[in-house]
């Protein structure tokens, strides 16, 4: 193989044997890559590539022999490799230096020989300049043909380690592996941590940190920023602002019982800043419902390991000699969820399972609702721990199935011996057989929502002296044989299976109920009532999801109340002073009143409670905290609204100073009332609920069955005098009606809040409209 140099230099030879001088530097010598610009044996000068074709000029015929030594040599010393240092030849092949050489320099650190050592000729000996008198004219000369050369090719060699210095220590990064170390277990313990509590604890732990992360930041927001003047945002406002919103994610993504203390916190939002208001305004009691498999292993608990179609005797594979049951819930609420289902004898149920996880989060979801009080507590100088047990237990035992049962019966029976509610008032039958702590079964009810007011009012298609389907206890009809053969066999999971009973609503499907709004509200005024008064047992959880209305025979509205899992129950003691408390607001009797809040609850401010369970602005008592209230409303709006939360808060402690007196009933009494005025505003204020509460109130203490027969008439007597000062109450919502029939107006209950609205924005407190509606 010829390299690319072998071949310049032969071209070159093949030029100067031919005298072609002028194609060796000018047409061919571009190849060569030198130019030599002066002859060195006559200086005369050569060419230059620069000069343009004409001007082109070349050394004389004389020089031209030593033009091309020059030239050779520069090519050897370019192309060939250095000498031997003792016999000075060029190198051609690299090899291990013979014996002979062995005291010669060393060339890229070894030595090298080529053929000369064994011939003792160069190879390239016939190419080296000599210097001698000028020839003849190199037009013929004989010269030895070229050799062909070798490359010169030299090998890299590395740096000797003396030129490299003294290594330096390699870095061992000791703590950044051992905290990497760290992060890594740490990050896997996590992860099995995190997997342990989703799969088997039902994400109790992450519902808990969550809490507490939330419960920490909102504690340091209000902390740094609770002043006239914040470090973020422009107001207290802001503030509030961003904690309602916090508060509102946690509950809706903790679900569960989370959502129970979001309604009770929506319920007492009137008190609450208006941030709160208006964002708890959208909590409300639903959730996704769980998978069919869940609501069958938690059958399978309860009942000893016995399956759905042997407890309930019901069929999934079309079997028509057993009962049929949906297996997609007609309701889902934060606890629990309801199926249809009916029995092998014809009985038509409501099947209520309780949401499998519930059973593990709730001792969770209790404890961190009590650890997040106490340091609130101890923080902010609130005393509100003392109110954390009663509440936890009210709300363990809203979870068990067979509490709610009991209180149903218990219900069911006490209505039946009054006969002012008996026949107006329905309780559904539950049967005790087919419940257990997570299940309760009991008769399906068909009927109107009370929220549902175009159902309720509009015209009855149902035939003369009929009643809507399972008015009064009747049983159910039987669904048509078509209903029964059109159920599917193949396990469905989304079947609906329940028959449609809307004939009463006419062939279109618009007709109702046709009953009238006021005796509605009347019977439910009553109930609840009789329970504070009467029966000291009472339902704090009568929003209208929980409140069904049929219609009897007799063209009278039969109000069906179901969910019975949340009561409280009020001693003789509490159930007496709280009836004597009501009387006393009717007859502006001061100083009962103040004896009442102040000896026996431990309340300091007897008028601002008076108004709060009056759900109107109460004009009676001294009304020092009201003119303390209304004598900031001269300074700037920001400073006021500052020093008035200010000293609400000092209020809240007086009131809650004597934690021993303060009866922990009086929270949800208060819930049921707000959810009973707030449905009366919803169906548009027909009654004077306030007169129909007192009446009952001041009835209950003449018919107190531990009276003596002398106490028993007084009582009587005053209990008729309290009759005709209510007339006065009849004349207010007399002309309540009135304004609402000419349009200037919209209820009683609407004008009262309305009171209460601009008594609260002259005490600094911003009421949002809807802040008692259930």
């Amino acid at each position: 193989m010829m390299y690319r140099h072998e071949k310049k230099l032969e071209k070159l030879m093949m030029c100067s044997r031919s005298g072609d001088v002028d194609a060796v530097i000018g047409g061919s010598g571009s190849d060569v890559n030198f130019i030599i610009s002066t002859c060195r044996e006559c200086t005369d000068p050569l060419y230059n590539p620069n000069n343009p074709p004409g001007k082109r000029r070349v050394a004389s015929e004389r020089c031209r022999g030593a033009l091309i030594r020059e030239v050779v040599v520069e090519m050897l010393r370019l192309l060939s490799p250095p000498g031997c240092g003792r016999c000075a030849t060029r190198i051609v092949r690299p090899q291990s230096h013979s014996s002979s050489c062995r005291t010669g320099r060393k060339v890229e650190g070894r030595h090298y020989t080529t053929n000369a050592i064994d011939s003792g000729t160069s190879r390239a000996s016939a190419f080296l300049p000599t210097r001698r008198t000028p020839g003849p004219p190199l037009r013929s000369p004989v010269p030895a043909p070229p050799r062909r050369l070798q490359s010169g090719f030299q090998p890299a060699r590395p740096p000797s380690p003396e030129s490299l210095g003294k290594p330096s220590q390699a870095k061992d990064y000791r703590r950044t592996r051992k905290w990497l170390r760290r992060v890594v277990r740490l990050s896997i313990a996590l992860a099995i941590l995190y997997a342990i509590d989703t799969r088997v604890y039902d994400a109790c732990l992450t519902r808990s940190l969550r809490t507490f992360a939330t419960g920490l930041l909102i504690a340091v927001d209000y902390k740094l920023n609770f002043r006239p003047d914040p470090w973020i945002g422009d107001s207290v406002a802001d503030v509030h602002s961003r904690s309602a919103q916090r508060v509102f994610d946690l509950l809706r993504e903790n679900g569960g019982l989370y959502l129970k203390i979001g309604q009770a916190i929506a319920m007492q939002s009137a008190i609450l800043p208006p941030e709160f208001q208006k964002m708890f305004a959208r909590m409300f009691d639903d959730a996704p419902q769980n998978e069919w498999r869940e609501v069958e292993k938690v059958i399978r608990e309860d009942f000893g390991g016995k399956s759905v179609e042997d407890v309930f005797g019901v069929s999934f594979d079309g079997d028509t000699t057993k009962g049929i049951m949906e297996r997609t819930a007609r309701a889902s609420a934060s606890v629990a969820q309801v199926h249809w289902a009916r029995l092998q004898d014809g009985r038509e149920v409501a099947i209520k399972v309780q949401k499998r996880e519930i059973a593990r989060q709730v001792g969770w979801d209790l404890w961190a609702f009590r650890v997040v009080t106490r340091v609130y507590t101890w923080w902010f100088d609130l005393p509100l721990y003392h109110l954390v047990p009663y509440i936890s237990e009210r709300l363990m035992l809203e979870t068990d199935f067979q509490n709610e049962a009991n209180n149903s019966a218990k219900m069911k029976e006490l209505i039946a011996s009054e006969p002012r509610l008996r026949g107006r008032v329905y309780i559904p039958q539950v049967y005790h057989d087919l419940s257990s702590k997570r299940i309760m079964t009991a008769e399906w009810i068909e009927g109107v929502r009370l929220w549902d007011k175009e159902s309720l009012t509009n015209s009855w298609h149902g035939g003369w002296r009929k009643g809507s389907p399972g008015a009064g206890g009747r049983p159910l009809d039987p669904p048509p044989p078509s209903v029964t053969a059109n159920i599917p066999t193949n396990h469905p999971n989304s079947e609906k299976l329940k028959p449609t009973r809307n004939a009463w609503r006419g062939p279109g499907q618009n007709g109702g109920l046709g009953l009238s709004l006021r005796p509605v509200m009347q019977t439910m005024t009553d109930l609840f009532s009789a329970q504070m008064f009467l029966w000291g047992i009472v339902h704090c959880d009568p929003h209208p999801g929980n409140i069904f209305i049929r219609r009897l025979p007799s063209g009278k509205p039969e109000l069906v109340l179901i969910d019975h899992g949340l009561y409280i129950t009020m001693t003789s003691k509490f159930r007496h002073e709280y009836a004597l408390f009501w009387r006393s607001l009717m007859t502006f009797d001061n100083a009962t009143i103040a004896r009442i809040t102040k000896d026996e609850w431990g309340i300091s401010a007897p008028d601002i409670f008076a108004s709060a369970t009056l759900m109107k602005p109460y004009e009676g008592g001294d009304g020092k905290t009201l003119s303390e209230i209304k004598s900031m409303s001269q300074k700037e709006q920001r400073v006021r609204q500052f020093e008035m939360q200010q000293k609400m808060r000092k209020g809240i402690r007086e009131i809650l100073s004597q934690q021993e007196k303060f009866p922990q009933e009086l929270i949800f009494i208060g819930r049921n009332l707000r959810i009973v005025q707030g449905n009366n505003q919803f169906l548009g204020s027909p009654i004077n609920r306030i007169k129909i509460t007192g009446t009952w109130a001041s009835r209950a203490l003449a018919e107190e069955p531990t009276h003596s027969v002398w106490e028993r008439w007084r009582e009587y007597g005053r209990h008729l005098l309290f009759r005709v000062v209510l007339v006065s109450t009849d004349f207010y919502f007399w002309w309540s009606k009135v304004k609402q029939v000419l349009g200037r107006g919209r209820g009683m209950d609407d004008d009262l809040e309305e009171n209460m609205r601009r008594m609260a924005s002259g005490m600094g407190v911003e009421l949002q409209h809807g802040v008692f509606d259930g």
